[in-house]
């Protein structure tokens, strides 16, 4: 038996290269990126989504991500349309005055779970470590990299959307993960002793997703790190913890280690993984940059796993182009769809994507072209 999965059409129109309806989240004031929605014990569903002010006095987006990043909080009645804004939930903590802690500048990578009766916020934090000593590996790298330095995973914990909106949490004070090493050939702030063997926590940790496996109640965090061959290259690698607030423990694998003609790993990011219970296996959906693993062309990808740290391809590894189908017929290419999130159902049959995306190249643009899409997925085991 697989897993067959197909994208229905989305409620949306384009509106001078924006993609604009009741299916997509997006702000003209605004960044939208990703978003994770969990439905809550009233029967609503909660978004927990990344954003950020736009406009000519705020950097282009491929650098106001990491200087300006914050979480926002909608809701809807419905799964896959009609997220209502609520209120910034979370934002770097020296909006409080907290400059030296270690998500001072900015938190992204929302991920929102439910385990038990309490919701856990995972996310990504960052701070600015200063300039670095004229003598030092790090001197000379600008404030936009030096905060893309420090990005470490953290969580938040709460009973109840009220409270998160009440703000009725505490925030960590320390991360929940961060790096064990940090190799890179130059341009590094604090570099790890000479011969040191990267892990796959390189530099960064980003892009947490985490699933609860059922064989021994295990906590799994998968996570980003950076590798450099000599560019950048995301690895990815898996941390275990008996408990979802930690501590977790990374090891020290790569996974989803798919290789290239040349030999180098294939570069993917933006991992969600859960787990199906009528097939009895974990499986992945990330962001393809190449289509070395979709088989194809760049996308996003599906993997599958047994035990959640060795995977392979499906029959069919392809789960979605870099495209959607509107309601009217229209089909939309996209030139970003990513940070994946997914709306599970009781089995593990995923029911909405929620994602990141744009029409138009979103690194230059001061404008606010993005948006969180919501594309229902229809899905069934054969």
């Amino acid at each position: 038996m697989e897993l067959h999965t197909k994208a229905k059409p989305v409620n949306a129109v384009v509106n001078n290269s924006i993609l604009e309806g009741s299916s997509v989240l997006n702000d003209p004031n605004r960044f939208i990126w990703g978003g994770s929605v969990v439905k809550g014990s009233d029967n609503k569903y909660h978004m927990l989504y990344n954003t950020w002010h736009c406009g000519d006095s705020i950097p282009k987006f491929s650098d106001s991500w990491v200087l300006h990043s914050e979480i926002a909080y909608a809701i809807s009645d419905k799964p896959d349309r009609d997220f209502v804004f609520q209120k910034i939930v979370l934002k770097g903590a020296k909006s409080d005055g907290n400059a030296a802690v270690w998500d001072a500048q900015m938190v992204t990578n929302p991920h929102i779970k439910q385990f038990g009766n309490t919701y856990y916020l995972y996310y990504v934090g960052s701070k600015d470590p200063g300039i670095q000593q004229e003598n030092s590996d790090g001197k000379g790298i600008n404030k936009r990299n030096r905060v893309q330095q420090m990005l470490r995973i953290g969580v938040i914990e709460f009973n109840s959307f009220e409270d998160l909106v009440a703000e009725n949490f505490t925030r960590p004070k320390e991360p929940l993960l961060a790096p064990r090493t940090r190799v890179k050939p130059n341009n590094i702030i604090a570099p790890s002793p000479p011969g040191t063997s990267p892990k796959p926590d390189n530099i960064i940790v980003v892009n947490p997703s985490i699933v609860r496996r059922p064989v021994d109640g295990k906590y799994l965090m998968y996570f980003k790190g950076n590798l450099y061959d000599p560019n950048w290259r995301g690895v990815h690698g898996v941390a275990i913890s008996d408990n979802p607030s930690g501590p977790f423990v990374p090891k020290d694998d790569i996974i989803f280690d798919f290789k290239m003609e040349d030999g180098r790993l294939a570069s993917a990011e933006d991992p969600y993984v859960w787990y199906h219970n009528t097939l009895n296996r974990f499986y992945a959906v990330f962001k393809d940059f190449s289509g070395k693993i979709t088989g194809s062309e760049p996308g996003l990808a599906l993997l599958e796993s047994l035990d959640g740290l060795q995977w392979t391809k499906p029959t069919n590894p392809f789960f979605m182009k870099k495209e959607v189908t509107l309601i009217n017929g229209d089909i939309i290419k996209l030139n970003r769809l990513e940070r994946p999130q997914l709306l599970i159902d009781a089995n593990g049959n995923p029911q909405v994507l929620y994602a990141a995306g744009s029409i138009v190249n979103i690194n230059p643009r001061q404008d606010g072209s993005s948006f969180n899409i919501q594309i229902p997925i229809e899905a069934y085991v054969k």
